[in-house]
């Protein structure tokens, strides 16, 4: 096109914005759905007029924000409006991303590169971008240079709590807010998983994981961004094997009840008690431990015993007895179950619905960002657990 012909489409959009600054927004979608980007006069417009969208109307902002973020070409549209600096005004800790390397000494993409890549990748569900737009905007306050390399220790959760004051710039309901947080927070859980992970550590992965299964897994996957297909292979067989192992199991317990043939008796004869509805009281009290996650499903008699005598959930039980109880089933104390990877972290958040926490991990695209969490046998794992 030519300088004039430049001209002519800044003029007429010139009214549009100069009435509306959302009109720029409006633009950044049209390149994100139709992969064309405007005029260089078109972009000094933006640049011109971005600081007017402070003070536009939040329902709209996040409207125009989410219909960018749907595009295909949606990693075109966000580096447009980093051009115009609508991207500063709107996301001040995204465009702290810009140039933030994540390698020493060597020629790795910078955080942007990764999240506009990220989001590019990511399923078109409008929560699922979102969050991937924002899942590493934590790595700006926590990056870190040591003679091991470049490190982000904690940045999910900082992220999440960054969320905190940038959700409060757009307007979205509280289910959405919780759901967008809690998948930044926790969009590096799938990175931890093994084949050692037990079949207790599974279940207690997607009970925290809960209905927010399926978005984090499709995030996880949108993560690998390393341009080695051998690491990016392995990382998405990785997510595969967890999502069918959590599938396996899920289908398992549904089919098999969460309490052993004859605990019951071992329940009398344990507590020298004759059969009575406090038996099935006590059998409905240690189900509904087992759905809370506190223990385990189908674990031996003596486990769930031992659980009753902790409790003391079986009234006129000597103090003697219970510890011999106790004993007997195993030092297992409710929701730090010493055959897991990680123990219930509960979260102190308001907005947060998650009950779990866990710190930096590795990032899936080659990210150096050491982490200690991941070892199971690292002492400040199992402090931790415990």
């Amino acid at each position: 096109m030519s300088v004039s012909g430049d001209t002519k489409v800044a003029d007429r959009l010139r009214p549009l914005v100069e009435a509306d600054p959302v009109v720029l927004l409006e633009i950044a979608g049209a390149i994100a759905h139709a992969g064309r980007l405007p005029p260089d006069g078109v972009t000094e417009l933006g640049a011109e007029h971005a600081a007017r969208l402070a003070d536009a109307d939040k329902q709209r902002l996040r409207a125009a924000v989410e219909h960018v973020l749907m595009g295909r070409e949606v990693d075109a549209a966000l580096e447009w409006l980093h051009e115009t600096r609508i991207l500063a005004l709107l996301f001040p800790e995204l465009e702290a991303t810009v140039d933030l390397v994540q390698e020493e000494g060597r020629q790795h993409k910078d955080v942007w590169a990764h999240t506009k890549q990220v989001v590019r990748q990511t399923v078109s569900r409008p929560l699922v971008r979102w969050a991937a737009l924002l899942h590493d905007v934590g790595k700006v306050p926590t990056r870190t240079f040591t003679a091991d390399g470049v490190h982000f220790h904690g940045h999910a959760e900082v992220g999440a709590r960054m969320f905190d004051r940038i959700h409060a710039r757009f307007a979205f309901a509280r289910d959405e807010r919780q759901t967008i947080r809690f998948l930044v927070k926790h969009h590096l859980r799938t990175n931890q998983y093994s084949e050692q992970w037990t079949d207790s550590a599974v279940r207690r992965f997607h009970r925290e994981m809960a209905a927010h299964m399926t978005d984090l897994l499709d995030l996880s996957r949108a993560d690998i961004t390393s341009k080695r297909p051998g690491r990016r292979r392995q990382l998405l067989e990785q997510i595969s094997a967890l999502s069918d192992r959590v599938r396996a199991l899920a289908e398992a317990d549904a089919k098999l009840p969460p309490l052993p043939t004859g605990v019951g008796n071992a329940i009398m004869e344990a507590f020298e008690i004759p059969p009575s509805r406090l038996i099935g009281d006590l059998k409905r009290a240690l189900e509904q431990a087992i759905e809370r996650g506190e223990l385990e499903a189908r674990r031996e008699d003596a486990y769930y015993v031992a659980h009753l005598a902790r409790h003391a959930l079986v009234p006129g039980v000597s103090d003697e007895r219970a510890a011999a109880l106790i004993a007997a089933g195993g030092d297992h104390g409710d929701g730090a179950l010493d055959d897991d990877l990680e123990g219930p972290h509960k979260g102190v958040d308001p907005d947060d619905p998650s009950p779990g926490v866990l710190s930096c991990g590795h990032d899936p695209d080659n990210d150096p960002c050491v982490h200690r969490d991941a070892d199971p046998d690292d002492p400040a794992v199992r402090k931790r657990a415990r």
